[in-house]
């Protein structure tokens, strides 16, 4: 699913573009804000971090091309909604992904978000090698470091510091023992297949557990695990059989 942001003063056209995505791209794109100027547009990529950015050239205040001044990088993509075909080599300077002129055509876009998840998938698939080719030079030592890619680059961080990793959509939320949280841009499921598997267990489709820092399980209670630094965390029906046997497993 790709989630995007849509930056338009007009509440027609937002409400549109909301009608045109529910009705014929709610299985591959998802709007997770509508804004109405550059600086609501700003605080919602801070906040939801898109992967695409719909964005009206037009606005009060500050026009869309300010947009990018707010930001050292830019960690997602921007399709340039305007109706006016002027703006386009602007755009195309700024390496926008695309320029798609209003009113909205449900064709267009289509086939605009096509094009674009295969982009997606060929950058997380170069993402993913170097990732893995990273991750080598540790070797099979589970002491070691692991790259782990965020929004802005690699964490390298030690395997035995990962208390647990939280699901958040097409990110994920790692949990360090010194009581940090840090974001990776990668699913939960990509994660779990880059940490050795008889250190860490999934309990419940938003939860990977490293077995070293459980401090207690209860099955009375709702069957939670709590773990050294404090958290409780459901585990799912289904894992609890198999979770027990690995828990009750000695380890090195």
């Amino acid at each position: 699913m790709i989630s995007c942001i849509i930056i338009d003063d007009e509440k027609k056209a937002r409400e549109t573009f909301e009608k045109i995505v529910e009705r014929y791209l709610n299985s591959k794109l998802k709007v997770v804000y509508s804004a109405e100027t550059v600086k609501q547009g700003v605080s919602a990529i801070h906040k939801f971090h898109p992967d695409l950015v719909f964005l009206d050239i037009e606005l009060p205040g500050e026009n869309g091309f300010k947009l990018f001044e707010y930001f050292d990088k830019v960690p997602f993509d921007v399709i340039f909604l305007s109706a006016f075909q002027n703006y386009a080599i602007d755009a195309v300077k700024r390496a926008a992904f695309d320029y798609i002129l209003k009113p909205l055509d449900q064709s267009e876009l289509n086939e605009v978000i096509t094009r674009f998840e295969n982009k997606k998938k060929e950058k997380d698939n170069l993402a993913r090698v170097q990732t893995l080719l990273s991750n080598l030079n540790s070797g099979n030592d589970h002491h070691g470091k692991i790259a782990l890619p965020t929004l802005s680059g690699y964490l390298m961080e030690k395997i035995t510091n990962i208390i647990y990793c939280e699901a958040d959509e097409n990110y994920t939320k790692i949990h360090n023992v010194n009581g940090k949280t840090v974001v990776v841009s990668r699913t939960l499921k990509v994660v779990e297949e880059l940490l050795p598997p008889e250190y860490f267990f999934r309990i419940h489709k938003s939860y990977l557990i490293n077995l070293n820092f459980v401090s207690e399980y209860n099955r009375v209670d709702g069957h939670r695990v709590i773990l050294e630094n404090g958290d409780t965390l459901e585990v799912a029906t289904r894992r609890i059989e198999e979770f027990v046997n690995v828990l009750t497993k000695s380890r090195v």
